[in-house]
């Protein structure tokens, strides 16, 4: 018997990947700011997913087109002087949102593997879902590793690295098209509308503990991973939801970061104000 025909071991693996892809991945969200459009990217892929579960094809493609559809047309809109990425990301999230719900209630055959893919079942993860995961997750990482100087530059200083001759358009396309994929994968674990937790959670709480960026992607890849190994636990033994416990996990520890944070936290405030000099 292998160890991932155990459904429990392939959730537990499942988790462990998509909870580093979504803490390194994050990083660069909280760094450019990105949590509406990542929000909205969740909600605007679901149309996606539920056309290609009505056409018959796999609902990764299905779900990958209509976030690549969906990252043109708002790099294009926030291009415009007269339109702002937050209009535009606005606008893709009611409208994806509403498209999603119209198809959903057409589609009455799909409805119960739709809705998994919104919310997420991890108990029904399969071969394929962890070889996808693990592949897109590589990609990902092996991207943002060659590209982190690229990258960072242009989340502090978009205006000087387009003076300095770098394709800024091309990286940020990239980058959305990085979170989309991060958003697909990780829809069989905690589904498309958790997944803006999982992604910026992790990375946000890792930002209260310390500014250096390379560690900052080491702890967040680190929480990403924990918390949801937690989540899973937390969720097998009280019989919940895995998506919305890991969700909650993530919550929680970024609450609990927010008040005892030596460097960023609440109780903190007081003894960097002692720490000051003094005139």
């Amino acid at each position: 018997m292998s160890w991932l025909d155990s459904y429990t071991h392939r959730a537990l693996l499942e988790v462990a990947l998509v909870g580093a892809v979504c803490g390194a991945i994050g990083v660069h969200v909280v760094l450019r700011r990105m949590g509406f459009f990542t929000m909205a990217m969740t909600h605007a892929t679901f149309p996606g997913v539920v056309l290609a579960a009505v056409a018959g094809i796999d609902i990764y493609l299905g779900g990958a087109a209509m976030g690549v559809l969906v990252c043109l047309c708002v790099l294009a809109v926030s291009r415009r002087r007269d339109q702002g990425a937050t209009t535009a990301t606005g606008i893709v999230l009611a409208a994806g949102f509403a498209l999603g719900v119209a198809l959903l209630s057409a589609s009455n055959g799909f409805s119960r593997d739709l809705e998994a893919f919104m919310t997420g079942s991890i108990v029904t993860v399969t071969g394929h879902d962890l070889a996808v995961t693990a592949g897109v997750g590589a990609l990902v990482l092996l991207v943002l590793a060659a590209l982190h100087k690229e990258l960072v530059y242009g989340a502090f200083d978009p205006d000087g690295q387009r003076a300095a001759g770098y394709p800024v358009t091309a990286l940020d396309l990239l980058v959305l098209v990085l979170i989309e994929a991060v958003i697909i994968v990780t829809a069989p674990a905690i589904g498309v509308m958790l997944a803006m937790a999982l992604i910026v959670g992790p990375a946000a709480t890792a930002r209260l503990w310390t500014d250096r960026i390379g560690l900052t992607v080491l702890l967040s890849v680190a929480l990403g991973t924990g918390c949801c190994a937690l989540g899973l636990v937390l969720s097998t033994h009280w019989e919940l939801a895995a998506g919305g416990t890991i969700t909650l996990v993530v919550a929680v520890v970024f609450l609990i970061s927010l008040v005892l944070s030596p460097h960023s936290g609440l109780l903190g405030q007081p003894l960097r104000r002692r720490a000051m000099p003094t005139g």
